[in-house]
């Protein structure tokens, strides 16, 4: 765990988060963003091939690097793999990608889950290098702990076994304590990746409590008001200003390892992009 951040640049080299419809956006927060920051593009069920391999496209087009999600549970079919993996490879978009098991409660063709498609071998063979993999600081809803730390040992040893670097991208969260408390039981169990910590960018306040609660992120009252809004009232917007000094004051290197952190822009990539550049200036 060499390079690490310190306590008070945990916002170095952070990512961002887009979908195939948010091209315009991405256009108009461009310039706000550093050249080289990576931007996830979703695989979303209302998203075809040629929406994410546009935006993708549209992310290199910026300078910036396209992390293209591949949803295993959405996935068809071998076929649909590869031809993704190849269009991908075509655009210029291949070297990183984000392997996720993805909303369906049941897989639409032969990849269960993420580690399915790692341990098929095709993202190496279409020229993969990076791979992220999701973590879960405050459980799945739908999946046991005991799995999902059974199947995050697993895709790590599967890309060592590779030669494919990892990082764990988190989902997002409220409260830094569950993560800190997570972070050391994955550092325990002798996992060295790289984590990128889930942070939601500024939104309605109503939006995300919505999305907290349908993947199972604690928006109690007493998180929501440490967070920095209330529950009372869901009018008003909110940033993650004081969850970010929160993750900066009780982030030590040497117990955490390299990490960073990943914007869910539920507010839009240009609202994150400028809170992000006032949130640095401060």
């Amino acid at each position: 765990m060499t390079n690490a951040p310190t306590a008070t640049n945990l916002m170095t080299d952070f990512s961002l988060e887009m979908t195939g419809k948010d091209i315009d956006d991405l256009d108009q927060a461009a310039g706000l963003i550093p050249a080289g920051t990576r931007v996830n593009v979703t695989f979303l069920g209302n998203e075809d091939l040629e929406m994410r391999l546009a935006a993708s496209r549209s992310v290199l087009a910026k300078g910036l690097v396209p992390v293209p999600h591949i949803s295993a549970r959405r996935l068809t079919s071998r076929a649909e793999l590869e031809t993704y993996l190849g269009a991908l490879r075509d655009a210029g978009a291949i070297d990183s990608v984000f392997a996720v098991g993805g909303d369906p409660s049941e897989p639409a063709g032969p990849y269960s889950d993420s580690e399915s498609v790692i341990r098929s071998g095709l993202l190496a063979e279409y020229g993969v290098r990076r791979v992220s993999i999701a973590g879960y600081p405050e459980g799945h809803p739908d999946i046991a702990d005991d799995v999902l730390w059974d199947a995050l040992a697993g895709k790590a040893d599967s890309l060592a076994k590779q030669g494919l670097e990892g990082t764990i991208i988190t989902q997002f969260a409220f409260d830094e304590e569950p993560v800190f408390a997570w972070i050391e039981k994955v550092r325990d169990r002798g996992i060295t990746l790289p984590i990128r910590i889930g942070v939601p960018g500024p939104a309605g306040v109503k939006r995300l409590v919505g999305f907290a609660r349908r993947f199972g992120i604690g928006a109690n009252a007493m998180i929501v008001k440490k967070y920095g809004f209330s529950l009372t009232n869901l009018m008003g917007t909110a940033g993650p200003d004081k969850l970010i000094c929160a993750l900066e004051s009780g982030y030590d290197a040497e117990r955490h390892g390299e990490v960073h952190l990943h914007f869910y822009t539920f507010g839009g990539l240009t609202a994150t992009s400028e809170w992000i550049q006032r949130f640095g200036q401060n």
